[in-house]
């Protein structure tokens, strides 16, 4: 929420202070009682005792099997030195269950998380986050932790932990007028630097920032922009002839995003096939 001084006469007239207080008040509300809900399958405490001392990445499934295989198998390949966590956001059971099959299969750390109180797609994430850093890595304190998207995946070797050699935090930068945030499908934090901030890594929508931008005011807003080494991006369209909002695929470095949610309905099952013709040779070995 933004700071009372920050509203213009025309906000106070339409009590806009009043009505995003009394919002934020329900959304810190319902958080609070969520993160004391335990998984609703798996060993949270043996997560914890895995991640201890380790880069951990922590990937957020929700309901798609596929990219799940695909991501659990090239992080195994092309990211070896990080322990892989799936937090299983699924609302339905017949996908959480064909996860968690994959997960065993593959030996990969697998906690369902406690049933969602958002319907929203980014509220929903945002709160996953929160019960992730809550009760998995603040008590389980790794050597550093990323929050992956369940559909990035890994096209090369590569530790992106490197770069918290020299800074705190490190992923792709996301811009909301004069605030930025990590987008929360790519980033990466040293543990020591910030386990004693009141993270969020939630939505703060009043300020105009998505998913991970509730740690702006705690986290982002007291470091130099321009100080700060982010990851290379680029957007194309999946296909020749289709605009990229029709169609995208993004690059984060070497890492292949299939920006599931957006674009064209139409479009998601070519666009599906073209990602997995792209992955092919690098699942094949």
């Amino acid at each position: 929420m933004r700071g009372f001084a920050d509203y213009t006469k025309e906000d106070w007239l339409r009590l806009r202070p009043l009505t995003h207080f009394l919002k934020s008040t329900r959304y810190r509300l319902v958080g609070w009682n969520h993160m004391r809900r335990p998984a609703r399958t798996g060993n949270m405490e043996a997560v914890r005792g895995a991640i201890c001392g380790r880069n951990v990445l922590v990937t957020i499934a929700f309901a798609d099997p596929q990219v799940i295989e695909w991501q659990a198998r090239l992080v195994r390949k092309y990211v070896p030195q990080a322990v892989y966590v799936i937090a299983d956001n699924s609302p339905g059971d017949l996908a959480a269950a064909e996860i968690e099959s994959t997960a065993l299969r593959l030996n990969v750390p697998y906690l369902r998380l406690p049933s969602n109180p958002w319907q929203s797609p980014s509220r929903s994430h945002g709160i996953a986050l929160n019960w992730i850093w809550r009760n998995i890595i603040l008590p389980g304190e790794p050597e550093a932790f990323g929050f992956l998207d369940d559909d990035l995946f890994p096209t090369a070797p590569d530790d992106p932990f490197a770069v918290l050699r020299m800074q705190d935090f490190y992923g792709l930068v996301r811009t909301a007028d004069d605030r930025w945030f990590l987008w929360a499908g790519f980033c990466f934090y040293r543990f020591d630097r910030v386990k004693g901030l009141p993270l969020d890594f939630g939505q703060d929508w009043f300020n105009g920032l998505d998913t991970g931008g509730g740690n702006w005011e705690v986290l982002y807003r007291k470091v130099p922009r321009a100080s700060v080494r982010e990851v290379e991006t680029s957007h194309m369209p999946f296909e020749p002839g289709i605009e990229v909002a029709d169609g995208p695929l993004q690059w984060c470095g070497t890492w292949l995003h299939e920006v599931g949610l957006m674009g064209r309905e139409d479009l998601f099952e070519r666009k599906r096939m073209v990602v997995a013709s792209m992955l092919a040779k690098h699942l094949s070995d």
